[in-house]
């Protein structure tokens, strides 16, 4: 379990080797930031003492911030545990408290795996699912321009058959990335994703990132379609797919978490990506995806540009989240 004490924003600049990956952290949470860390200091400076009243605010602070209410609830029981132990008295002694309890939210005991898991002697399948327009193929694509310039050989496979434009907006990113893409206008997905991955295999590619349909609507249809497509992906690649990640816009919100119970009833997500959380006010979210569902954040995207999708890292998102703000 980590446990961050005293002296927090101090250790956080010592500990970070890549100082512009803090920093992107902090311009891109800068909308919660600024919001929340705002509201909690006006609250310090409301009630100089810790009380029931400053609790109540702060519940609603943090709901505000798109955490969710059930684990709103545990969080504020915690805190309150914490300072009559502590026996914390000045509600500006509270903050450290209150950073680390996000931590330890967040971690919960777990072995927090942020990483790909990638294979060895055979492409390594990467599957993303998620409703539409929540940026499946644009991360599809940022993620191949990650790894392009980490030396990796990449294929695309346009495996959404279904939304109109999808396959062109894969094309463009494999001309963006210089990735190939195998496509068809006449297949169905599993079709299409079989034939990507004999070509991944005959010529010996590293990683695949097979793009899918992002419709929720009718979940025994998905779920057919992805149990078809995960029979596909295992028989040609035993252990396949790698990764199923579950791509949610952070400005959808709570329904944002609905959307993570629905998938992971359909299918077994791996990960989550997280876009858009520059856009939103309620960056909080990621300790409610993790809280309520159990599942890892382990992308975020951060703005619009290919290196904008970032590796998450829950200690430079606590960073942006609070300690961003200390010198502006």
């Amino acid at each position: 379990m980590w446990v961050i004490h005293v002296g927090l924003f101090d250790k956080f600049k010592n500990i970070f080797n890549n100082k512009k990956e803090a920093d992107a952290y902090s311009e891109g949470l800068q909308k919660t930031s600024k919001e929340f860390v705002n509201k909690i200091n006006l609250l310090s400076n409301k009630y100089k003492k810790v009380n029931e009243e400053y609790f109540e605010e702060l519940e609603e602070i943090f709901i505000m911030a798109d955490i969710g209410v059930e684990t709103v609830m545990k969080f504020i029981d915690k805190l309150k545990k914490r300072v009559k132990k502590e026996n914390i008295v000045d509600s500006k002694d509270l903050m450290d408290i209150i950073i680390d309890e996000m931590f330890i939210i967040y971690v919960n005991n777990d072995i927090i795996i942020n990483k790909i898991n990638y294979v060895d002697n055979e492409p390594t399948v990467i599957l993303f699912v998620g409703v539409n327009g929540v940026g499946k193929t644009t991360s599809i694509g940022k993620i191949a321009y990650k790894l392009k310039n980490q030396g990796k050989k990449v294929l695309l496979v346009a495996g959404d058959t279904f939304r109109a434009g999808a396959v062109e907006q894969i094309i463009e990113w494999g001309k963006k990335t210089n990735c190939d893409v195998v496509y068809s206008d006449n297949k169905d997905a599993s079709s299409v994703i079989y034939d990507g991955l004999e070509k991944a295999k005959n010529e010996e590619y590293d990683v695949v990132l097979i793009d899918t349909a992002g419709r929720l609507q009718n979940k025994v249809n998905l779920m057919n379609e992805l149990d078809k497509i995960n029979k596909v992906i295992g028989k040609l690649i035993p252990g396949a797919p790698h990764e199923t990640l579950l791509v949610i816009d952070a400005t959808t919100g709570q329904n944002g978490i609905s959307q993570a119970k629905n998938f992971k009833e359909i299918t077994n997500i791996t990960g989550i990506i997280l876009t858009k959380l520059d856009g939103t006010a309620k960056g909080g979210i990621v300790l409610a995806i993790k809280e309520n569902v159990g599942i890892p954040v382990k992308f975020i995207g951060l703005g619009e540009k290919e290196e904008d999708l970032r590796v998450f890292d829950i200690e430079k998102y606590i960073y942006g989240l609070f300690g961003g703000n200390d010198e502006k």
